[in-house]
């Protein structure tokens, strides 16, 4: 099912955002994972997210996080104290996919990705083998399917289930700092995904 922009916009625009934070793993429901530590230290920065446009609310202007040695996967949405929401970083849309047990296949039309290509499962539960939040590599990739591995070039995941209603695909960039550094967040665009 696709919800229509008006009604993106209106559930997007209905929820406040005022700080993001960068997380070194899945963030889950909770904004676990976030980054901790560095000299100078690590701290969550203040956003402004745009009014929603086409059922997608833009980060106003970039900011810049102080981080220590770590990987950075995952950016958080926060407002005040309370967790909201999260994205992958790169900044990728999230996008509608079947998983196939059977032949361990997923097939996401016109997905544009290439063997290697970094991705997660994200919202919901992945298929059964799989992890929501663990970064995956794409194999055997075709216009409209893939499967995953583990590592680069390795074995398929085998699938024993479908995922849940509300699991989605995205690509992920995984940012390694091997010593303390800055960390921009350019853009994001906070979607509600079909």
């Amino acid at each position: 099912m696709s919800w229509p922009a008006e009604t993106k916009n209106n559930m997007l625009n209905g929820q406040p955002f005022t700080q993001a934070s960068a997380h070194t793993g899945y963030p889950g429901t909770t904004g676990a994972n976030e980054v901790t530590g560095g000299a100078p230290a690590y701290a969550r920065q203040s956003i402004v997210v745009n009014t929603s446009s086409g059922g997608i609310r833009a980060l106003n202007a970039a900011v810049v996080f102080d981080v220590p040695a770590c990987t950075v996967r995952f950016f958080g949405y926060w407002n005040g104290s309370t967790f909201v929401g999260y994205a992958a970083n790169g900044g990728a849309t999230p996008k509608n996919f079947v998983a196939l047990p059977a032949s361990n296949l997923i097939t996401a039309p016109s997905h544009g990705w290439s063997d290697g290509q970094k991705i997660a499962f994200v919202y919901g539960t992945a298929p059964g083998g799989l992890a929501t939040g663990t970064v995956y590599f794409v194999r055997d990739q075709t216009a409209d399917s893939f499967k995953v591995a583990a590592t680069l070039g390795g074995a398929v995941v085998g699938m024993s289930t479908g995922a849940s209603v509300g699991c989605f695909v995205v690509a992920i960039t995984e940012q390694v700092y091997g010593s303390q550094d800055t960390h921009t967040l350019a853009s994001t665009n906070v979607v509600f995904p079909d």
